[in-house]
Parts: C-alpha cells; structure tokens; sequence
C-alpha cells in the first residue's frame, strides 16, 4: 500500500470494504429478504447490513466526516470529507445469485473525489487508488491500455436506457459498428478491465455517483480519462459515464456529447 497524505483513510475504507464482505458472502447463496424501495429497485438484509458495517468502521475511525450510503442516505458532518458508499453495487445480481456485484467506498474531499476502493467481492478483486498514487488490483499497479485505433478497441456498455431515448443512440450505434468488439459487462467489473488495460471503452447512462465514484479514481489513476457523457468531471448529480484512455475518450466524447443529461 503506498503511503500518501490520504494512507489513514485508504486503511480504514479497506477495513471497511472487508467487513462488508463478510457480510455478503454469508449471505450470497440465499437466506435473506428481498424489499423493493420507492424507486423499483430492490434492497436487500445483505445491503443494509454491509452499509451499518461500512459506516461503524468509518465513523469510528473518522467521527467528524460526513456519510453518504445508498441505504441509510446522508448524514451531515465535516463539509469537506464526504464518504459515498454503495455497499452492493448490484443487488440485482446479488438476488440472482451472479456474481457482478460489488463494494464501492470512496471519499470525497472539498468537492473532489480523492479515494476509491472496489471490491468485487465473489470475483476475489479488490481495487483502489488514491489521488497521485497510482491505481492498484490485488496488490498490484495496474494502467490502461493504449489502444488508440477504434477498429481494435473493445466497448463495454451497461445501463442504456436514456442513452437510448436520445438522439446520442445512433451516434453510439456508429461507433461500435467501427469497433472490434462490444460486450456488456456491466457494473464494477468493466472499470476493473478498462483500468487493467483489457478493454478499452466504457459507456454508461443511468447511473448515479454512489455507483462509480471510486471507479472514477481508479481508472484516473489507471491513466484513463473518466467523465459523464457530456465530458464533465463526475459530480454528487453525475448520471452517466465515458471512461477510456484519451485518445479514445475524446473520439466518443466527440460524438456523444449533449445528448444524455
């Protein structure tokens, strides 16, 4: 683990996403109850669980900083260190029983987000990064690739729907009818391939900032270019992704631009 100013808290958020994980492998196979929030989507005992672990730890460590979890909402604290917490990322997948769900944990620090820590929890991956220190997986560096040709790049997409209702559809149809391949591998597991250099485009839209905030810092810290589909950093309000290396993000971007808010 590198040390940096933000070390302190890069411990504490591991510590934290372990504990979680705890949880939800006790829970994986079964053996819990399922409740559909206001929104349609489901909530499981294994979320609200991990995310009273999640903030026990973080709060301990850190009783000043504010909170902000995809169960319990968010709890005022010090304004410029905000933890955003989804602690399955993927319930969905976890009520079914697939494996793509993970931990997301991050900190945001006077409006930037400065700390990631991914856990894929069934997939044995554990990613994380801290702002200038480089992006990590399972203990070791890992960078973008450095395709820069579309026709050998691989698109992963994920979570269309607005994307879909927009003019920006068939501007993304162009693009990957020009690329190598295009699969959906959906939720955390396409930013730990972008950032490891094994793809080499994400597209996202409905999304929101608990979902990909740590992703944000480690594909950044991968080297990658990480932004909403209009090319603004991400936000609290950040609703869709672009992430690639620069040349590639720019070629999207170029396209995609304006048409998803």
């Amino acid at each position: 683990m590198p040390e940096d100013q933000y070390s302190a808290e890069l411990k504490v958020a591991l510590k934290a996403a372990e504990a979680a994980a705890k949880i939800s492998r006790n829970y994986y196979r079964g053996n819990f109850t399922v409740t559909t929030k206001g929104d349609m989507t489901p909530v499981t005992q294994a979320d609200v669980e991990c995310e009273q672990a999640i903030r026990a730890v973080i709060l301990d460590a850190f009783p000043d900083h504010g909170f902000f979890g995809e169960e319990t909402g968010k709890t005022q604290g010090d304004a410029q260190n905000l933890w955003l917490v989804d602690p399955i990322d993927g319930t969905k997948a976890f009520v079914r029983q697939y494996p793509f769900f993970s931990t997301q944990i991050a900190l945001m620090h006077a409006g930037e987000i400065v700390l990631g820590v991914s856990s894929g929890t069934m997939l044995d991956e554990l990613a994380w990064a801290v702002r200038g220190s480089g992006a990590w997986l399972n203990g070791k560096r890992i960078f973008i690739g450095n395709i820069d040709d579309l026709q050998h790049a691989a698109v992963s997409t994920g979570n269309l729907k607005s994307l879909a209702r927009s003019d920006g559809w068939a501007r993304l149809g162009d693009l990957i009818a020009v690329s190598d391949r295009i699969r959906g591998y959906g939720d955390f597991y396409h930013y730990h391939l972008l950032a490891s250099g094994k793809i080499d485009v994400v597209v996202e839209s409905d999304v929101n900032i608990l979902d990909i905030a740590a992703l944000s810092v480690i594909v950044t810290e991968a080297g990658g270019r990480f932004t909403d589909l209009n090319g603004a950093q991400p936000t609290l309000e950040t609703r869709s992704v672009l992430a690639a290396n620069p040349v590639l993000h720019a070629r999207f971007l170029s396209e995609l631009r304006d048409f998803v808010r």
